[in-house]
């Protein structure tokens, strides 16, 4: 089931979802990356911001 973008909370803040074409393009923008990059991430971290985060070597 698709996000529904007019309900935002912790928990959509805390977890990237690569499979939402804006959530990929947002998350690749805040950490400067390349979306292949932000995948390649969260494939061997998983989906926790900060886990992508500290695997980026982003502050």
């Amino acid at each position: 089931m698709p996000d529904d973008l007019s309900k935002t909370g912790k928990s959509d803040r805390d977890k990237i979802n690569v499979n939402q074409p804006h959530e990929l393009r947002d998350w690749s923008k805040k950490f400067g990356v390349t979306e292949q990059q932000l995948k390649d991430a969260v494939k061997k971290v998983g989906v926790q911001v900060d886990d992508v985060k500290k695997h980026l070597g982003k502050k």
